[in-house]
């Protein structure tokens, strides 16, 4: 089963990609419940929080079930995830948020851990792909790299695929967009507190 390859392969590198995630057909449906505002994408959590545009321009809007069934049904997959992780590898993965994250010509998102400093409550990292027709001249290729940073892999964003890595882990960047990019960003966490308060995602 493609889950239990997940599984195995987070174990074995830390990282996995996983192709035909979902179908071309699931992959429109995701894509009509893209929203049609969005806000500008910010660096950092709390007090930290900022826009940083020399390092990131995407644009983003969160995810939640009342943007229809296959956002639903895009979560529960997401869920299940979730419990064969903590299951397989004890990591107390709390809950899991994501955002549709669109780029725009020219957008980027340079080098970067998704752990926030001093919080680093983001464990497992997924990206779900939503671009038909993607080809090379488009851009946008996801680069991982190891923490000594050697480059591990490439990744095309091409509709269906999901990428899944250890938040901790692996430093990754995104290559400007030649055309209109879209994705899912995901985390799933593990529930931080922080100031004696729960560390809640925006």
């Amino acid at each position: 089963m493609a889950l239990e390859t997940l599984l195995d392969a987070i174990a074995e590198q830390g990282w996995y990609v996983w192709d035909d995630f979902l179908s071309l057909e699931q992959v429109q449906s995701l894509r009509e419940c893209v929203p049609q505002d969005w806000y500008r994408a910010r660096i950092g959590r709390n007090d930290d929080l900022l826009q940083a545009k020399a390092i990131r321009s995407d644009r983003i809007q969160w995810l939640n079930s009342e943007m229809g069934l296959p956002v639903q049904d895009y979560l529960t997959r997401m869920e299940q995830i979730r419990c064969e992780v903590n299951r397989d590898f004890f990591m107390g993965l709390f809950e899991y948020e994501s955002h549709f994250a669109q780029y725009q010509v020219g957008d980027f998102y340079k080098k970067h851990l998704d752990a926030f400093r001093g919080q680093e409550n983001r464990k497992l990292t997924t990206v779900f792909y939503l671009n038909e027709n993607w080809t090379e001249a488009d851009g946008g290729e996801l680069k991982i790299y190891d923490m000594d940073d050697q480059l591990i892999d490439t990744v095309a964003p091409v509709a269906g695929r999901l990428v899944v890595f250890l938040s901790e882990n692996f430093p990754h960047e995104v290559l400007p967009a030649k055309a209109e990019r879209m994705s899912i960003a995901g985390w799933f966490r593990t529930n931080g507190v922080t100031e004696s308060r729960f560390d809640i995602a925006h």
